[in-house]
């Protein structure tokens, strides 16, 4: 990471994206913590081996939470629904810290950015489902997954009025290209979330939103740390969400429960 001037970032939590793999870990988590950083930001790594206390006291100084991707999927059965042969292993201390992040962070409206693993997380949290495998339960009309170096995979179509249209480049039409590294996705959207973006050739979601005015919560299923320096949207993701991060004050608990 390069040379971060604590006092003029905003802290963001990141959890590592997995407990079961130093080699995802490593190719994956620094692109998100460069971008991160690019948008004035100072990520705050969250280890999935600390203990709740630990997380607790990280969690006490930071602004906003990033959900990161992963390699493995979220437990079927967390959403009531038993596995299929397609399904990969969960990791039980990643949904651990995902849980305390999140709790945290709607307690307190915090803004949450979600990213590929991190929307379907963020969508089961919220009491909603997911398609276990695109492929098996939908059929492949397009491919979700053609490898991390393609950097437009499949079109976007973006919801008029969303908080992700209006991050949209004005020189962009209202369809985008996205990367794309995911075979489970969004089925049944969870409490209050709305969907603001979807692939047009199979009805993938790809985007949804919190249906909250004064609450920051977006989750995108392609991967915006990838092409930051590509794409103007994916810059604006990141800008948008650190901005939110800055203008954060802490609430009382109980005021934010209230607001739901």
């Amino acid at each position: 990471m390069g040379n971060i001037d604590s006092s003029m970032s905003v802290p963001i939590a990141i959890p590592e994206p997995t407990s079961r793999s130093l080699a995802y870990n490593g190719r994956s988590l620094q692109a998100y913590l460069d971008a991160l950083e690019r948008t004035g930001a100072l990520p705050v790594v969250i280890r999935l081996k600390s203990s709740q206390e630990e997380v607790a006291r990280k969690l006490s100084g930071v602004q906003g939470v990033l959900l990161p991707g992963s390699r493995f999927d979220v437990d079927p059965q967390t959403y009531g629904e038993d596995p299929i042969p397609e399904c990969a292993k969960s990791d039980r201390a990643r949904i651990a810290v995902d849980e305390l992040l999140l709790q945290d962070a709607f307690n307190l409206q915090k803004p949450i950015l979600a990213i590929c693993y991190g929307i379907q997380a963020l969508n089961v949290w919220r009491n909603g489902t997911l398609y276990q495998d695109i492929d098996t339960q939908l059929g492949r009309k397009i491919d979700h997954r053609p490898g991390r170096n393609v950097e437009q995979a499949h079109a976007v179509a973006v919801a008029s009025g969303s908080r992700i249209a209006a991050m949209a480049h004005p020189d962009e039409s209202q369809e985008l290209w996205v990367n794309s590294s995911h075979h489970q996705a969004v089925h049944r959207p969870g409490d209050n979330l709305l969907v603001t973006a979807v692939s047009p050739e199979d009805g993938v979601i790809e985007a949804v939103e919190l249906d909250s005015a004064d609450h920051f919560v977006l989750g995108v299923q392609w991967h915006p740390e990838r092409t930051f320096a590509e794409s103007a949207l994916s810059r604006a993701i990141f800008e948008t969400f650190v901005e939110e991060a800055k203008s954060w004050e802490p609430r009382r608990i109980e005021e934010s429960v209230a607001r739901g």
